[in-house]
């Protein structure tokens, strides 16, 4: 494999999206509609250009992951976080380590661009191995019913959630 991670741009749009379609069509925790997210997301004012990457393989783009604005509400306070998803590889590409070098650089661009902390919903098994914990941990709480477990937060700085809880608010694209 010859890998490349570069920042998706809009001639890449109808292929990162049917990636992201074939990415998901036999998760058994999934709505099948992920695509459909990515395409809205891109048009929404929680899109951040620079934090939609996609990975190549010989000029074949083979994942896509996308981070965008969030926040997290107590009721007296918001406060900025990032909401990665969705994370896609093609299928016969995964187990093959593109997820982790998309999530790394994702992470790595988000903490030089000055962003604090990420929240995640995801595999309990996959994520914890770049950092993120229980948002639990920190009394972050998502807006419906999930598993503790799979409703994670990350801090990209030391104490980048310091004194920070609350319930995390989505982009309105999320929502529909």
């Amino acid at each position: 494999m010859n890998i490349k991670i570069r920042q998706e741009n809009e001639k890449d749009y109808k292929v990162s999206e049917d990636l992201v379609k074939l990415a998901f069509e036999n998760e058994e925790f999934s709505d099948k509609s992920e695509h459909l997210l990515v395409n809205r997301l891109r048009k929404g004012n929680s899109f951040i250009k620079e934090l939609s990457m996609v990975v190549e393989d010989n000029e074949k783009i083979v994942g896509h992951i996308l981070f965008t604005k969030a926040l997290i509400d107590n009721g007296k306070e918001k406060f900025e976080t990032l909401a990665l998803a969705p994370l896609s590889v093609l299928p016969k590409y995964q187990g093959k380590g593109i997820g982790s070098k998309l999530i790394k650089e994702g992470l790595k661009k988000a903490k030089e661009m000055g962003y604090k902390s990420v929240i995640v919903l995801g595999h309990d098994k996959y994520y914890p191995r770049f950092g993120f914990i229980p948002a639990s941990n920190y009394d972050i709480k998502a807006p419906f019913e999930v598993p503790n477990e799979a409703f994670m937060a990350l801090e990209l700085i030391p104490n980048g959630l310091e004194n920070i809880s609350g319930t995390v608010v989505y982009a309105k694209e999320f929502l529909i």
